[in-house]
């Protein structure tokens, strides 16, 4: 069953009608996101990763057809990823949207990036209330076993979907968990 969730709004302390209200956590440090620009490059990267791990699509069964909202809490958008083998899409949203899902996986934009790139205990990060997962059971779990079931990680499949840049994307994702690692 598909729901609508309200993504909880960016807290916009003090200056709560203000135009140009400071951004939480990690956004802060990154400039606008032209949701328009990215929408072509977030598609691409659905298609490159379907092509290169058709067995990830595989894995999920009935579930890749759900909607899966990803919600990256210290950022501005939140990302909605339909993993259709056939189509798969993957969009932004401003966070203050309503967007129809069925699962919901939120946590910071760090977190979920260590949890893609497996780094980390899904199941750790779960009990330990670093991420929270709303929605159809089933289908987490199928994404779960499908993701544990690679034998590379997402992060690196993300990164090899920009062809030549993909060692700088790959540099990246490595400098961020080095800037949030203890």
């Amino acid at each position: 069953m598909m729901t609508a969730k309200s993504v909880p709004r960016i807290r916009r302390p003090g200056n709560a009608g203000t135009r140009h209200a400071p951004r939480p956590g990690f956004a802060r440090f990154l400039p606008p996101l032209p949701l328009f620009a990215m929408q072509p490059v977030l598609g691409h990267i659905a298609a490159a990763v379907a092509r290169r791990r058709p067995e990830l699509f595989a894995r999920l069964g009935n579930s890749s057809r759900k909607r899966f909202l990803i919600d990256p809490r210290n950022l501005p958008i939140v990302l909605l990823l339909q993993p259709d083998p056939i189509r798969p899409r993957l969009r932004a949203y401003p966070r203050d949207r309503d967007v129809a899902h069925d699962v919901s996986i939120s946590g910071s934009f760090l977190t979920l990036l260590r949890l893609i790139d497996s780094r980390t205990d899904s199941d750790a990060l779960f009990f330990n209330r670093d991420i929270a997962v709303t929605g159809d059971t089933e289908a987490i779990v199928a994404l779960r076993n499908a993701l544990d079931d690679m034998d590379a990680t997402l992060a690196d499949d993300v990164a090899a979907a920009f062809g030549p840049l993909s060692r700088p994307v790959r540099a990246v994702f490595d400098i961020a968990d080095r800037f949030a690692s203890p």
